[in-house]
């Protein structure tokens, strides 16, 4: 049977290697295997977890020069780590007919030691946030297709000599889902808080900012999705004192559809809901440096879809209420986000992509 080997950084990257390895089994008999270079694993079925996996304290974001998180994966056995994955990406080389790197170029440039043929999907960069540099693009030139997230980054490298293509988004066709809450108010909060470690903070705040609201605007319902990587139980005591939030352990597809608005300190999950439609709120947390430049690039990107608020209670409350009440501002935001992340159908499209290196 054909064997593909997906490679990837994070969790979000993770469940888009979920969506495309799907439609490629739709292609025929093919076995899809999912490392995880960053987290745990990721659990789905006919996407098996193979290779050395360990969560570290960074979540795999050490930009921005970040010597401390660094620091602290390094303690946690971060060197060990990177050694067993190299040493597992070069054995593999006998058991996978393609090796696909979804991600950023650190992906790419690892999933290289496989020595097969190399699709990379880019989900890290674009040009409304920040552009491929020489480096990067010397990289991810060695692959054999390449695809990456909006038309007018596919441009750009096609500029610098670099054959990319934008046949779709696929954080656009990642709320396909099957299982949907049945949103029960008028008002209806989706709670994004993440599946990094970050995730169990971030939702006290998020529950905290939904039941202020809630008080404020009667009719007013929140659900918080808890990532499968995350425990459940350590969220337990988090629900019990905000009896007003609901989890959701289903696919954030089935949450999102029918929300109004999210609140969300996520990553590829807020870029999702944008790229449906739904009006996007992040907390400005002062003080966080690696959490502020990261959602500075998430605003970028989304543009007019997103809505950065004080990440105190009060303010923020204050802030997404006007939202709520502001509905040519809402219209304005749902229309900015596909405009923005995309049209779907880029999962099919790099499918096919994998399945014809293996002619």
């Amino acid at each position: 049977m054909k064997r593909v080997l997906f490679v990837t950084n994070g969790h979000g990257e993770a469940a888009i290697a979920g969506r495309i390895a799907a439609e490629v089994r739709k292609l025929g008999p093919t076995q899809t295997e999912h490392f995880a270079l960053v987290g745990e694993g990721f659990v789905e079925a006919g996407f098996p977890d193979v290779g050395p996996q360990r969560a570290m304290p960074s979540g795999g974001l050490v930009a921005m020069g970040n010597l401390r998180a660094f620091g602290r994966d390094l303690a946690t056995g971060w060197l060990r780590l990177f050694v067993d994955q190299l040493r597992f990406l070069r054995a593999a080389r006998a058991a996978y007919g393609v090796v696909v790197a979804v991600g950023d170029t650190y992906g790419c440039a690892l999933s290289r030691r496989v020595g097969r043929p190399l699709v990379f999907v880019g989900t890290a960069k674009s040009v409304y946030v920040a552009p491929y540099g020489a480096i990067e693009r010397r990289i991810i030139r060695s692959a054999r297709r390449i695809f990456v997230r909006d038309a007018a980054t596919a441009a750009e490298l096609r500029a610098h000599g670099v054959p990319a293509e934008a046949p779709g988004n696929v954080i656009v066709d990642l709320l396909a889902s099957d299982d949907h809450y049945g949103w029960p108010g008028p008002i209806r909060i989706a709670l994004l808080p993440g599946s990094r470690e970050r995730a169990y903070a971030d939702a006290e705040r998020l529950a905290a900012v939904a039941t202020a609201i809630a008080e404020r605007l009667p009719g007013t319902v929140a659900a918080l999705s808890i990532a499968s990587n995350l425990d459940a139980d350590r969220f337990a005591p988090l629900l019990a004192r905000y009896p007003a939030v609901v989890p959701w352990r289903g696919p954030v597809g089935g949450l999102l559809s029918g929300a109004t608005i999210v609140i969300g300190q996520a990553g590829t999950a807020n870029e999702a809901a944008a790229a449906n439609g739904l009006p996007v709120v992040a907390f400005d947390l002062e003080g966080n440096r690696r959490s502020g430049w990261y959602r500075m690039r998430q605003e970028r990107l989304l543009g007019d879809a997103m809505l950065v608020v004080p990440g105190t209670v009060g303010p923020a409350t204050d802030a997404i209420v006007g939202l709520l009440n502001d509905p040519v501002r809402l219209a304005r935001m749902r229309a900015a986000g596909p405009e923005r992340m995309g049209a779907p159908g880029g999962a099919a499209a790099i499918a096919g992509a994998i399945v014809a290196q293996f002619a």
